[in-house]
């Protein structure tokens, strides 16, 4: 059993939880806890996972009453001081509602909900979340959303550039990012970013979902395997 600690945050409306559970705790051997949204308690994680699903219905804006949830006060306080956060999907829309991470998510500008395999090409091999997969510069994972069209405004883009938080992009199997490769219209193929720090991954896609041989394809576990090779490093 691996010694590294994830916490999986489950909000009313979650149903990556348990996939999430499972990837992590049945196929990689890492320590799972189930964290409450309404107590504050992280159980001494060393990850904290924000899974997707529709948190509290998606009602008001998606990740907008999560964001209020007790246990985010301490998700806030826990990326602030440094500790790894990844939020996935509806968890990604809530670490912006959040202000862990710049931009905004919109309705997918197709206003359908896509559900498919999509690739990835790695922006930055140098992040915690990403740090040692680089003979794989191209990943294999599924999406589900209805609001993940990526937006930010000039100079936040400009700012993600320059401090090169942009992690994941859509592409083609081969890494040609382009508009064709874009299932849901954000701004330059955005899939996933980091904060400054490094410490905080919001990404579209669920890895999750692309851990267990039996669905031939394992490309995720690339990521939760990165972030134990180099989270303690």
């Amino acid at each position: 059993m691996n010694e590294l600690k994830f916490g999986v945050v489950v909000f009313p409306g979650s149903n990556c939880d348990h996939d999430a559970y499972y990837a992590l705790n049945k196929l990689l051997g890492f320590k799972v806890h189930f964290l409450w949204h309404k107590e504050n308690d992280l159980k001494e994680s060393d990850v904290i996972i924000l899974p997707g699903g529709f948190s509290y219905g998606d009602y008001l804006r998606t990740g907008a009453i999560a964001r209020f949830s007790p246990i985010m006060k301490s998700v806030i306080e826990f990326a602030n001081k440094g500790g790894t956060v990844i939020g996935i999907c509806n968890g990604f829309q809530i670490l912006l509602e959040a202000g862990l991470l710049p931009g905004v998510l919109l309705r997918n500008i197709s206003l359908n909900f896509v559900c498919k395999d999509v690739y990835l090409s790695v922006e930055n091999t140098d992040s915690n979340f990403t740090r040692g997969i680089e003979d794989k510069n191209v990943l294999k994972i599924p999406i589900a959303h209805g609001e993940g069209n990526y937006f930010a405004d000039d100079y936040t883009l400009n700012e993600l550039k320059d401090n090169n938080q942009i992690v994941f992009k859509y592409s083609s199997d081969k890494g040609k990012v382009s508009e064709k490769h874009n299932p849901n219209g954000s701004v330059e193929n955005i899939a996933g970013i980091i904060n400054k720090n490094g410490n905080v991954l919001g990404m579209m896609p669920h890895p999750e979902r692309c851990c267990d041989p039996v669905l031939k394809n394992t490309d995720g576990q690339l990521i939760f395997n990165a972030i134990a090779n180099n989270i303690f490093n």
